[in-house]
Formats: structure tokens, C-alpha cells, sequence
């Protein structure tokens, strides 16, 4: 399975685990994660224990049409849990949920606790992806994102995944970064190459509320991030990768064929994941009698805080602290919103709604038609969310205006 490229492939459902854990936050970290001794954490194996528990209620609450046949461990920093620790979590969706014969298996690791050892007994264990933090090549850069990684740790990582035998690898790169320069990214994306991974994602930086380094933008210590300039860099990507023999499949993310990441495309195309950990979101379809359970699929939020996460399980109650069931509107709202960022793009029929929009933007061309499907266009994908807002918006108009509720 995982040498057909992403087009061919229809996983339906996955499975994704957060780990919360991390040694330090990053300055323009704003997941849910906590660091040794922080309040509301609680010990490994206390969430190890908790994970199994609620994995338990995954199997007696997902009405799923089989085992899970993506797994993405992503975090936090679940490397720090240890090969072994990784490794016992696996075991734990085998013997929960089942894992389908073709499963694509990723965990994120930090490249500083990982190993050749690591990854030899990750591949044992039955992973099939590692994906990698590496952000720059560049100490200057990492400093202002405070990761606390050495600018080739990341790279060398890549090479003993590789080495140790594992066909698909991603490295993660963040560009726009204050006082990046564009040959700090030049360097950045030759040392992504060189290592010979399969799939590359690179994201602009967002300064999010309540980071360490929105406040350094508040006081003037950075400066604050420019929009001319992330298009510049998003273009300078573009053109590496490509020139790389790497395919864009996503507005933010590049492969070589076959190397499209599966779990995140079960996202992207509309399919189920339930969310296990602390903070997790799911989207799943509910077995008939369970809280939130209805023809369509529902949205489930846990606890963020792992204590708290780990105090519902023990006491056998459930983590979840918020239940949105979504309607027909509300998951082609959804649809729309993922389906566009593809370079696969979208059936003409989903678009239907906005002819006057699709139009427009085809005029401009920044949207194309053909083989019966709508995709953005290469100067399309620079402005891909507000192309999909403006679809969006007169799809509500529309449903308004013939008295409808709801877009569509």
C-alpha cells in the first residue's frame, strides 16, 4: 500500500495519540504541552496507564468500519516516552483497536532523543513513519524559536531513520521566522535535500497569542511578521522542493511519490480519527446509545490537562470535556475548508453552491477545472484560505437568500 501514490489510497479512519510531554516550550509554542513539574502534569506512567484506559473506551464507543488504518503519535515530544515506551503504546492500539495488516505507523521525535538504537527498535516494533522537528539549519534561528536542538542533529536524525530502515521520513521546516534571512532558508532546504527523505513540510511561523515570543513581538524585541515575505519564502520552497523531484499534495507539504503522509490525508479528505490523550480532538461516528452519537460524525474534546485526563479514566468515568455533533452543513463546511488545500482538489459537484465565486476565481486563475474536479492553482495556493472564505460566503448567502440554514 504504501508504495501507491496518495491518489490511489482511500484510508477512511485513523488513529491519533497526543504525548504532552516536553523538557522545554518553544517560544512560539502554543499546543497543549507541559514541561517537568508543571502544574496539572502528571507522571509517564500514570498517561501510559490513562492512554490504555481510554483507548478501551475507543473500542466500546467508535462505531469504525475496521481497525485503524493510520496511527500518528504526535505531541509534545512523544520520543521522550522512549523506544520502549513508544513501543508498549503500540501494543496497547493492537490489543485496544486492532491495527489494519497495511497500517501506516508515525510517531514525532525530537532529533536530540533519538538514536540509530531508537529507531532500529521503533521499526521492530512496527512504525512506519518518522517525522522530524528540524525548523532551520540555522543556530541563530533556532535560538529565536528556542529549540533546543543543534542546527544538524535534525538531519543527522533523518539519516539514521533512513538508515535504520525506514522508507518514509518527513522533516518539518518553519520559514518566516523574525530576522531569517532568505540564504537562512537556502541552507535550510539544501540540508533537507541532502538527506534523501521523502516528504518535507514547511509551514509559515505563526505568532500565537500568550507564546513567549508574541509578547518579544508586543515589546518590540522581534519584529513582527511580514505577509510579502512569507509569500517570497513559500515560493523559494516551492521551487526547491520541486526541482528536488518533490510534489506538492498539500498547500504546506511536498513528497516524493508514494510518500504522502496517509494519517494526515485521512484529515484533509474528510475521513474519522478519534483523538486519545490529553487536549486530543477526535471527529468520529459514535455506536448508537453513546453521549454525542447520531447519523453523522461528532466532534470530541478531552480534558487538556493530563492530570485531570488521568483522573476521569481512573475514577472509570470518560476524558471528554466537549461534544459538538455536526451536521450534514457543518462537515461539508469542512470538506471545503481541507479538500481545496489538496492538489487532488475537489469534485466539481461539492463547489456547486458558489458558482459565481468558482467563476471568478477560474477568470483569475487562480482556481482550475478539469477531469470533473476543482484545484487550486499554483499562484492559487498563496492564497488558498481566503479563495476558500470567499466560497464559503456565498455559499451562505445563497442558502440565506432561499431561506435555508446552514452553508449549502
Amino acid at each position: 500500500m504504501d508504495t501507491q501514490p496518495a491518489d490511489t489510497q482511500h484510508d477512511t479512519h485513523g488513529l491519533y495519540i497526543h504525548v504532552p510531554f516536553c523538557t522545554t516550550r518553544c517560544g512560539y509554542c502554543d499546543f497543549n504541552t507541559y514541561t517537568p513539574g508543571e502544574d496539572g502534569t502528571s507522571s509517564v506512567e500514570t498517561y501510559l496507564s490513562s492512554l490504555e484506559r481510554e483507548l478501551d473506551r475507543a473500542a466500546a464507543d467508535w462505531d469504525r468500519p475496521g481497525p485503524p488504518s493510520t496511527v500518528f503519535i504526535g505531541g509534545g515530544t512523544p520520543s521522550l516516552l522512549g523506544a520502549d515506551g513508544l513501543a508498549g503504546v503500540l501494543r496497547a492500539v493492537r490489543r485496544s483497536l486492532g491495527l489494519a495488516p497495511d497500517a501506516e505507523v508515525t510517531t514525532e521525535s525530537n532529533p536530540e532523543s533519538t538514536s540509530p538504537e531508537f529507531f532500529a527498535t521503533l521499526l521492530d516494533a512496527g512504525f512506519t513513519r518518522i517525522s522530524l522537528g528540524m525548523q532551520s539549519a540555522s543556530a541563530r534561528v533556532l535560538k529565536i524559536l528556542e529549540r533546543n536542538h543543534t542546527p544538524g542533529r535534525a538531519t543527522a536524525a533523518a539519516v539514521e531513520a533512513t538508515g535504520a530502515g525506514f522508507r518514509h521520513v518527513n522533516l518539518d521546516l518553519i520559514y518566516g521566522t523574525p530576522t531569517e534571512t532568505d540564504e537562512d532558508l537556502r541552507r535550510s532546504l539544501d540540508a533537507a535535500l541532502a538527506t534523501g527523505v521523502d516528504h518535507i513540510s514547511a509551514y509559515s511561523l505563526i505568532v500565537e497569542d500568550g507564546t513567549a515570543m508574541a509578547r518579544k513581538v508586543r515589546r518590540g524585541q522581534l519584529p513582527a511578521p511580514d505577509e510579502d515575505t512569507y509569500a517570497d519564502r513559500y515560493e523559494m520552497v516551492d521551487a526547491a522542493l520541486r526541482d528536488a523531484g518533490m510534489h506538492w499534495y498539500e498547500v504546506s507539504n511536498w513528497a516524493r511519490p508514494g510518500g504522502e503522509c496517509r494519517h494526515n490525508l485521512v484529515y484533509w479528505r474528510g475521513g474519522q480519527w478519534w483523538g486519545a490523550g490529553p487536549g486530543a480532538h477526535g471527529c468520529v461516528r459514535l455506536r448508537e446509545g453513546v453521549e454525542g452519537s447520531h447519523d453523522g460524525t461528532t466532534r470530541l474534546v478531552n480534558a487538556k490537562l493530563p492530570r485531570r485526563y488521568a483522573e476521569a479514566l481512573s475514577s472509570g468515568g470518560s476524558p471528554v470535556t466537549g461534544v459538538e455533533m455536526l451536521s450534514a452543513a457543518d462537515a461539508h463546511v469542512e470538506r471545503i475548508m481541507t479538500g481545496l488545500r489538496l492538489s487532488e482538489g475537489l469534485p466539481d459537484e461539492m463547489l456547486a453552491g458558489a458558482p459565481e465565486t468558482v467563476a471568478r476565481h477560474v477568470g483569475l486563475g487562480l482556481l482550475e477545472k478539469s477531469g470533473g474536479r476543482t484545484r487550486v492553482t499554483d499562484a492559487g495556493r498563496l492564497l488558498a484560505d481566503g479563495i476558500i472564505t470567499d466560497i464559503l460566503v456565498e455559499e451562505d448567502r445563497r442558502c440565506v437568500g432561499a431561506g435555508r440554514s446552514g452553508t449549502y
